[in-house]
């Protein structure tokens, strides 16, 4: 069969990336790019007249053929200036109305394009933001940053070009072979000879391009994390002398990417190598005949040179499908790419787990306690998605309404992971948790997010002002956002803030690395308190600040914990002293709660903990 001819496609290569979105084994281009039609079908009275206005514009050029037969056998062959003239005059007619309806289409179909990528950009990056955080820390950035950039591109491109043309070209060839057959059918049956062949070199073709395709998008993702990484992480880089390995490692990934290209060019060129290959022959074999017969007089001479020309005006919508095809494959490869992200569930709003919702009719609420303000843990059990032991088992902790805990434990006790589940950055296994006694799952998450607020122990700014940074730590109407900043500012000693060049209006750049690190853990505290939230989680803000500073931000804080409830990941001595009782996390549990004087006096594993003495590797998780 002719498609045997046909490289095969790579299948000595690893894929670019383990992502974990499986991809289906039998895929299908048209299934993929119906996907789009939510987003086509504002626009798709616009492209349907762009369409049709294209389909006008070629079947016009298609006319001047059967003008050229006219002036052939008419005019020149009676000898008739006039008529040539005539013709003439026809001819250029017919290609000024051609270039003005394809003039018309690039028009119609360039404003509501630009508005489907935007709009779909904008959903993904709206749907980025609703994802839970387990799907962020499983994939990569720069898969998803291709993804919202060079996958759109090629979806525009798609709808712009190949979705038309497709169609357009399809009817072109249609209505020109209805014409040749009209006009000479022997001749036209000779042109019509290498459909067959045609047809099994494309299906071969479309199912090699596409897992080429597909690979060659994943590797631009792969390739996109890492110049995303160098750029971040360029002091480590430079600080470790690691700039040629990273070159080496950016250069492994381009050549992979390279060779995928190329093998991608290759395959093009072989179909399209055959694609002209194919039609030209019958295009010479039917010359040779048409020229037989009109030297027999069976054919004239204006009918052989419409029919030619007609044949020649044929090429582009023939020769055009390897093209169309691959850019086709390209758009159903970027729109799975761009559904594998928006398929993934989103944390839905103040909704039950899923486990339960799969249970069919929603559990009863479970009764509020006389004791339920505050912040409270029941029995929470916890599981990374991908870990096969729970981080956290069991837990039972009660933070009383208006009081400060510290959370104590050695490294990889599930501290951080327990403060994540407040605000649902991560949602709980088992188990509930609740603030004034309304189960945080209840809550649409705009409630829960204003009523609970949050400090990591790395700080992460933006491309934004200081001020900026701060303030999105609440909503305030402008007349109060100055007394606000200002306030902030001050319970986190951040100061320095008046010192920078444009004080508070100061761009402290990319992850806010102009800044050093106990400036930037200042001015994350002060975002965490802006807004004076109801429930405060603070996973040890203090880690990067001097002796001197600190102890001036622990004086200021200790006003604003007198009037939240507040749970405070600690690991030295001064911030515990901050809290009114202590939490002691161990291998998943809390293994004790108390005042700081109680558990240094009663428990050993603490006492170890706050005297920096080395623990027992049973104690960690």
């Amino acid at each position: 069969m002719p498609g045997n001819s046909l490289p095969e496609a790579p299948t000595d290569t690893e894929p670019p990336s383990e992502q974990p979105a499986g991809k289906p084994a039998e895929r299908s281009a048209v299934r993929s790019l119906l996907r789009l039609w939510p987003y086509v079908r504002p626009v798709r009275v616009r492209l349907g007249t762009a369409a049709l206005t294209a389909i006008a514009a070629s079947c016009t050029g298609l006319l001047i053929p059967l003008v050229l037969k006219w002036i052939v056998d008419g005019p020149v062959a009676g000898g008739d200036p006039a008529g040539v003239w005539l013709g003439g005059a026809l001819l250029l007619v017919l290609g000024c109305a051609e270039a003005a309806l394809f003039g018309l289409r690039r028009w119609l179909v360039a404003r509501p394009l630009a508005g489907v990528e935007a709009a779909m950009r904008a959903d993904l990056y709206r749907h980025l933001q609703r994802l839970p955080v387990s799907f962020h820390d499983r994939w990569a950035s720069g898969q998803l940053l291709s993804r919202g950039t060079a996958d759109l591109m090629l979806l525009r491109m798609f709808l712009a070009f190949p979705l038309t043309f497709l169609l357009v070209n399809a009817v072109t060839i249609v209505v020109g072979f209805a014409i040749l057959l009209a006009q000479e059918w022997t001749l036209g049956l000779i042109l019509l000879v290498p459909v067959l062949p045609l047809m099994l070199l494309l299906s071969a073709f479309e199912k090699r391009f596409a897992h080429a395709a597909r690979t060659a998008q994943d590797q631009v993702g792969d390739l996109t994390t890492v110049v995303e990484e160098s750029v971040l992480g360029i002091r480590i880089i430079k600080g470790f002398g690691r700039h040629r390995s990273q070159a080496r490692a950016f250069r492994e990934l381009a050549h992979r990417l390279r060779g995928t290209e190329l093998r991608k060019a290759q395959l093009l060129a072989w179909i399209w190598g055959l694609i002209m290959a194919l039609p030209e022959l019958a295009v010479g074999t039917a010359l040779i005949v048409g020229t037989v017969q009109v030297a027999d007089g069976e054919l004239s001479a204006g009918t052989l040179v419409g029919f030619l020309s007609l044949a020649m005006a044929l090429r582009w919508p023939v020769e055009s499908i390897g093209f169309l095809l691959a850019m086709s494959n390209e758009a159903a490869t970027a729109t799975d790419r761009f559904f594998e992200v928006m398929d993934q569930a989103e944390a839905d709003e103040g909704d039950r787990s899923t486990a339960e919702a799969d249970e069919g009719d929603s559990p009863a609420p479970a009764p509020v306690r006389a004791d339920s303000t505050g912040l409270r843990f029941e029995d929470v059990t916890f599981r990374f998605p991908d870990a096969e032991q729970p981080t956290l088992r069991g837990i039972d902790l009660h933070v009383r309404s208006g009081e400060t805990m510290a959370l104590v434990g050695a490294t990889g006790s599930g501290k951080t992971a327990l403060t994540a589940l407040v605000p649902r950055l991560h949602e709980l296994t088992s188990g509930r948790i609740t603030l004034d006694g309304r189960d945080i799952r209840d809550l649409p998450r705009d409630e829960l997010r204003t009523l609970v607020s949050v400090a990591f122990e790395e700080p992460t700014l933006f491309s934004a002002t200081a001020a900026e940074n701060v303030l999105m730590g609440g909503d305030f109407d402008p007349a109060e956002q100055e007394a606000a900043l200002r306030r902030a500012l001050d319970v986190a000693q951040a100061g320095f803030v008046d010192d920078l060049p444009q004080g508070a209006a100061t761009e402290v750049g990319e992850q806010g690395l102009s800044l050093s690190g106990g400036q930037r853990q200042r001015l994350a505290l002060a975002r965490a308190i802006v807004g004076e939230p109801r429930f405060l989680v603070l996973d040890d803000p203090l880690s990067a600040l001097d002796v001197h500073t600190e102890a001036l931000v622990e004086a200021a804080l200790r006003r604003v914990l007198a009037g939240t409830t507040a749970l405070v990941v600690a690991h030295r001595p001064s911030t515990v002293l901050l809290a009114d009782r202590v939490a002691l996390l161990s291998r998943g549990r809390i293994a004790a709660v108390g005042t700081h004087e109680e558990l240094l006096h009663g428990n050993d594993e603490y006492r170890r903990l706050m005297s920096g003495s080395e623990l027992p590797k049973e104690y960690a998780r």
